[in-house]
């Protein structure tokens, strides 16, 4: 089977997904057991499973995002805090990032169902997002529940405000294409216009190799962000350096620690920015070729056609992940119908 077609198998099958519809943060294969269920995670699945469905036309695709965009609403969203905790069932922080992510899920659904909860509560989301994580100058990665105090920021990517958190801001320009609410769209833009301003000091923000690696992950979030705005001359000269440094600092590090998502992400974004910015086919090759050896072949319907998260020192990192093998497969998909012709990827559906 072609690894679209076991990589969808995967998700389906493997367990990754629980019969609540939320889906794990991955599983670990050396241990075999599921990480806690993840309200992140499931947004990102949610729209894994509407891009499958669209790619396939196979229902049992739209019946996982339906499952999942189930859990997010129904157990997942918290209607007296306005806000998606981190984990289900108990929690006691939210993430802005996570938030975002969740939202653009219920959005992918959404389209296809065109359900009024989903969109309802990606409306509620987004206003509640600006409304409690906005710290006056940036926005505050992440908040204590149930007061919504901010949590001290830190040295690590994931708790401190960066450039990355555009792509959670790119939901409201999104549910704003829906709704028409400036509110949304300015919000959106006043993020991008910031996440320009100080995305240089991003890279490599660490002498850590492997935390650089990490951060080349955080840093292709910038990118995605900017997918609706290719026709600004400054966002293009961004998108464009970022490819660059991105795939400087991969090839450099790689041989020590790579990450499957990193090469996703790259590959993604050089077919999404093809219109404005000519693709290194060479490169572009390179990085599907290596991908592809992230993904899983086993006798264990727990692993086969997941990808794993990395590889440190020529060795699999035996985590099957939802995030990376959602991230693969499109990656690998544009760029092999780029490779045939097509052009103009949806941007919307960009996991």
């Amino acid at each position: 089977m072609c690894s679209l077609t076991r990589a969808g198998h995967w998700f389906l099958h493997s367990g990754i997904q629980e019969p609540s519809g939320g889906v794990a943060r991955f599983y670990l294969a050396d241990l075999e057991k599921n990480k806690p269920v993840s309200t992140e995670i499931t947004g990102y699945a949610a729209s894994a499973f509407v891009f499958l469905h669209n790619v396939t036309g196979r229902e049992e695709y739209l019946d996982g995002a339906r499952r999942a965009a189930d859990f997010l609403c129904t157990h997942a969203w918290d209607e007296a805090l306005r806000t998606f905790p981190f984990e289900h069932p108990a929690s006691t922080e939210t993430y802005f990032f996570d938030c975002g992510i969740i939202v653009r899920g219920l959005l992918a659904v959404w389209r296809v169902t065109k359900e009024d909860r989903l969109l309802d509560t990606a409306v509620s989301a987004s206003r509640s997002m600006i409304e409690d994580f906005h710290s006056g100058s940036d926005y505050h990665p992440i908040l204590r529940l149930p007061d919504k105090k901010a949590l001290d920021r830190t040295a690590g990517w994931s708790r401190s405000p960066g450039c990355y958190q555009a792509k959670s801001a790119l939901a409201w320009w999104e549910v704003a294409e829906v709704s028409g609410e400036q509110e949304l769209r300015d919000a959106y833009l006043e993020m991008l216009d910031n996440a320009l301003r100080t995305h240089r000091e991003f890279l490599p923000g660490t002498p850590d190799r492997s935390r650089v690696m990490d951060r080349l992950h955080a840093y292709s979030y910038f990118l995605e962000a900017m997918s609706p705005m290719l026709s600004r001359p400054d966002c293009v000269e961004a998108y464009a350096r970022g490819l660059d440094t991105v795939a400087c600092h991969l090839r450099r590090i790689a041989p020590e620690f790579a990450r499957s998502d990193v090469y996703a992400q790259l590959l993604r974004a050089r077919v999404y920015g093809a219109k404005v910015i000519p693709v290194d086919m060479r490169a572009a090759r390179d990085e599907a070729e290596t991908l592809g050896t992230f993904q899983v072949e086993s006798e264990d319907p727990r692993t086969d056609g997941a990808f794993f998260f990395g590889r440190r020192e020529g060795h699999l990192v035996p985590h099957a992940n939802p995030v990376s093998t959602a991230f693969a497969i499109q990656a690998l998909e544009v760029w092999n119908a780029y490779e045939a012709g097509d052009t103009n990827p949806c941007r919307q559906a960009t996991i």
